[in-house]
């Protein structure tokens, strides 16, 4: 760590883990990446039993760019000897569990993470950064940096005074195995995670409770849009054209395609439904559930049993009830890391919602010296789009960085076949000899 390193990655979650595989391939950068816990661990206080990613399991860290790569799921599966039965299982989508068991796995395997390692401090001299840590550890110098220590828990206003035991962040569920038995537990958030915890209740996972209310801002509980069409947004030319875009319209194009990445998997909302129409057909008193879509948290008081009082959006009314335990669903939000130093937080550019100003590599604007760079990922939902925070471009984004830092295109990262025109840049022309010539160039290239 004497000499400054090419890249200094801060946090190890999944995005900054793909970047350190892809590297592996890049032996000519000296890079390293730091993370203050003990060993790699995606969110495991939201390992529900059950819970299944909402993207392929070829959309993993590497194969999208690097497919020879032996970071790659596919490789997982093989040297744990289960290639042929994951195959013959043919699930509807990879477990949340053996995701990150695989993850786990690609950071056990490189030698460029460094866990245990507590980001205190990250200022700039003027040629390096610098990279303090709360441990004795030698600070580390760096040319370039990527911000990966990830999002925070999206908490509402009215619940922040209450945060413990009885009302906590989904994130934090299954850490705390929380006994619901006789109480009245509601849900806040009508996503993916609300729908899992309401699940996992309704079988009883921490006790049976008495009540269950399911609140939701949403209309109704709707479901995750995965068509052909919609899952082009989640394609390279889409997110470059996008890229392009003035602000005011990459912000309204991105509040309109929110069930494109951030609605309830079809699979999850047939057997919540199945299930609750069983339990009311068997009795349903215990627990007695109540959905309550397009709710509006406005205030909760306390202490246990805490009320609530939220607006009815579809007939204008003012609801109340009493309830013993709050899970929020309520998903995360971006802020620049508490360990920029001020100084280096007043020279990154940021748009009109406080997020930063990222340029087509993923590189934030600033007013540094043009070889030294500061990356960012899952942090460009307004500057790539609703890709930007999902695991669908992940490995793509990485190449991006790499290719960038580089200096050179190490990986691929544009595609050969686009179905839709998203940039206008289509040549025009007879299609059937324009896709003859490019079919003829492609074979001729490969061979």
């Amino acid at each position: 760590m004497n000499k400054p390193l090419d890249l200094a990655g801060l946090g190890i979650g999944p995005f900054n883990l793909s970047i350190a595989a892809l590297l592996r391939e890049v032996p000519q950068l000296r890079t390293a990446f730091f993370d203050r816990k003990p060993q790699f661990n995606w969110h495991p206080g939201m390992m529900l039993p059950g819970v299944r990613l909402q993207t392929s399991y070829l959309k993993d860290l590497v194969t999208g760019v690097a497919p020879w790569s032996p970071n790659s799921f596919l490789n997982y599966l093989v040297q744990h000897g289960r290639f042929y039965a994951f195959m013959n299982a043919d699930l509807p989508a990879v477990s949340r569990a053996e995701f990150a068991d695989y993850m786990a796995w690609v950071a056990d395997g490189l030698d460029n993470l460094h866990f245990g390692h507590n980001i205190r401090h990250v200022d700039f001299d003027g040629d390096l950064f610098h990279v303090h840590f709360q441990e004795d550890a030698e600070p580390i110098r760096a040319r370039n940096l990527c911000l990966g220590t990830g999002k925070i828990p999206a908490i509402p206003e009215s619940c922040r005074p209450w945060r413990g035991d009885d009302c906590f962040h989904n994130m934090e569920l299954t850490l705390r195995q929380p006994d619901v038995t006789g109480q009245c537990v509601t849900i806040v958030g009508g996503g993916q995670s609300g729908a899992e915890v309401i699940l996992s209740l309704l079988q009883g996972d921490w006790g049976r409770p008495e009540r269950i209310h399911w609140l939701s801002r949403r209309p109704n509980f709707e479901p995750l849009d995965e068509t052909p069409f919609t899952n082009d947004y989640f394609t390279p030319a889409y997110v470059d054209t996008f890229h392009g875009l003035p602000e005011s319209q990459r912000l309204a194009l991105v509040r309109n395609q929110k069930l494109a990445s951030d609605g309830i998997s079809p699979d999850t909302l047939e057997a919540l439904y199945q299930r609750l129409y069983e339990h009311r057909i068997a009795g349903g008193c215990s627990p007695l559930v109540v959905l309550q879509p397009h709710r509006t948290l406005e205030a909760m008081t306390g202490p246990a049993p805490y009320r609530l009082a939220f607006h009815n959006g579809l007939n204008g009314a003012r609801e109340h009830i009493q309830t013993d335990r709050m899970i929020l669903c309520t998903g995360f939000e971006s802020r620049l890391p508490d360990y920029l130093s001020s100084d280096l937080r007043q020279r990154l550019e940021t748009d009109s919602q406080g997020q930063l100003k990222l340029d087509s590599d993923f590189q934030a604007r600033w007013d540094g010296p043009s070889g030294r760079h500061v990356y960012a990922v899952n942090a460009g939902r307004h500057s790539h789009g609703i890709a930007d925070p999902q695991m669908s471009l992940m490995c793509w984004r990485s190449a991006r960085i790499v290719n960038h830092l580089a200096g050179d295109t190490l990986f691929p990262v544009t595609g050969r076949v686009d179905l839709v025109d998203w940039s206008g840049e289509e040549t025009l022309g007879d299609p059937v000899e324009s896709n003859r010539e490019s079919l003829l160039a492609m074979l001729k290239n490969d061979f």
